[in-house]
C-alpha cells in the first residue's frame, strides 16, 4: 500500500490573501477593544440604575406621611396602670396588658442589667426576683406587679457594697462573658432563700428531713434553669456555696483522666477499636 507524502513546505499565501491579512486588525486590539466595550457598558448601566433609584428615593422622601403610617408611634392597647416597687423604689408605670416585665425594666426603667437570652423561659439571663420568690421576667406580665417588690440586680449591692453573692461570684471567676451573670446572681440568691425555707429538689436524699444544708448536686440542680454557655459552672458554684456555707469553698474540678475519657466513650458508644 503506497505511503501519502506529507508536503512540510509552509504554503505560499497568495497576493489575494496576503492583501486580506493585513488589512484585518490585530487580535490583541480586538480583545482590549471588547474588554473595553464591557467595561463602558456594566459602568453606564450601574450609572444609569444608581441615578434612577436616587431620583425615586428623592420622590418618595417628598410625599406626605400617611395618616397611621409606620412612623407614626406605637399606640398601646388595654392599657394598664401598674404601680410596684423596683429595688427599693416606687414607680408607676402605663403598660399595655401584654408587656412582659423583662421589657418593662429594660425600655421603660433603663434598668438594663437583666438580660434577654432566649425570651421564651429557658435560660435564665432574665430572672429577677418578686418579693423575694425568683422568677423569669420574660414570662412575667407587668399587669399582674401591682404592689409587689421587685429586685433586679442593680438592687442587690447596698451602695458601694456588694452583694455577697457579687462578691463571690468575682472571687471565684463565676462568669467569662458575663450575659448570664445577672441571672445567675439573682436565681442564686433566690435558690439560698427557696432552701432556707425548707424547699425540696428532686435530688433531695430525704424530703421528711428539715435541712438546709446544700451539696454541690444540690446547687446543680437548684440551679439547673440558668444556662452558661461559657461553661463556668465550677465557679458558680463554689461562689454560691460560699455564700451558702459562710466558709471558703474549695475549687474540686479537675482534668479528667485517660481512664475516664475511655470510659466515657464506652458508655457513650464512641469506643475505637
Amino acid at each position: 500500500m503506497p505511503h501519502e507524502i506529507q508536503n512540510d513546505t509552509p504554503t505560499e499565501l497568495s497576493a489575494d490573501e496576503s492583501a486580506l491579512l493585513r488589512e484585518m486588525p490585530a487580535l490583541g486590539d480586538v480583545g482590549q477593544a471588547r474588554r473595553t466595550f464591557m467595561m463602558q457598558t456594566s459602568s453606564g448601566g450601574l450609572g444609569l440604575f444608581a441615578a434612577n433609584l436616587l431620583a425615586t428615593e428623592s420622590a418618595l422622601a417628598q410625599l406626605p406621611p400617611l395618616p397611621g403610617a409606620a412612623s407614626a408611634p406605637v399606640i398601646a392597647q388595654n392599657t394598664v396602670k401598674v404601680s410596684f416597687q423596683v429595688n427599693g423604689a416606687r414607680r408607676t408605670l402605663e403598660v399595655d396588658s401584654r408587656v412582659v416585665l423583662l421589657d418593662a425594666l429594660r425600655e421603660r426603667l433603663a434598668l438594663t442589667g437583666s438580660k434577654k437570652g432566649c425570651d421564651q423561659g429557658q435560660c435564665g439571663a432574665c430572672t429577677v426576683l418578686i418579693d423575694g420568690q425568683r422568677v423569669l421576667s420574660c414570662l412575667t406580665l407587668t399587669a399582674t406587679l401591682d404592689g409587689r417588690e421587685v429586685t433586679t440586680i442593680e438592687g442587690l449591692a447596698k451602695g458601694e457594697q456588694l452583694h455577697p453573692m457579687q462578691a463571690a461570684f468575682i472571687k471565684h471567676d463565676g462568669f467569662q462573658c458575663g450575659y448570664c451573670t445577672s441571672g445567675q446572681i439573682c436565681s442564686a440568691v433566690g435558690m439560698l432563700g427557696e432552701a432556707q425555707r425548707g424547699q425540696v429538689s428532686h435530688v433531695t436524699e430525704n424530703v421528711g428531713k428539715m435541712t438546709t444544708r446544700l451539696t454541690d448536686e444540690e446547687i446543680k440542680e437548684r440551679m439547673s434553669g440558668n444556662i452558661c454557655r461559657c461553661g463556668a459552672y465550677p465557679g458558680i458554684v463554689a461562689a454560691i456555696q460560699e455564700v451558702h456555707s459562710g466558709r471558703q469553698a474549695a475549687q474540686t474540678w479537675g482534668f479528667a483522666t485517660e481512664t475516664q475519657l475511655a470510659s466515657a466513650r464506652k458508655e457513650d458508644g464512641h469506643a475505637t477499636v
